[in-house]
């Protein structure tokens, strides 16, 4: 059977979102790109837990992070995260075998 939900990808992704504190950390970040330290202080959590967190969803392709003189900052990855039709704040994490819309009443 051809896999046309790539599933491996696929349960890499929602493993890591997988996890309220990565759901909080994904939240936090829709703001923009932030260091380990202010999401830390957004989410009033130890430094050690978010650092953990951050390093799973780096793992999954969920975020990046580049080097900021002695800080790392962390973003949600662009080719997951799709702005709205307007540009605002990313509301739709396109995995390709599944999309995810964040912040959406019912």
């Amino acid at each position: 059977m051809k896999d046309i939900l790539h599933a491996i990808a696929c349960s890499r992704y929602m493993k890591g979102l997988s996890d309220p504190e990565r759901l909080r950390i994904v939240q936090c970040l829709r703001a923009g790109p932030m260091n380990v330290g202010d999401i830390t202080e957004v989410l009033q959590e130890k430094l050690p837990n978010v650092s953990h967190h951050l390093r799973v969803l780096k793992h999954t392709g969920i975020v990046c992070d580049r080097k900021d003189g002695k800080f790392v900052v962390y973003s949600l990855n662009p080719e997951i995260f799709k702005p709205d039709d307007k540009g605002r704040l990313p509301e739709i994490l396109e995995f390709g075998c599944c999309r995810v819309e964040l912040g959406k009443k019912r």
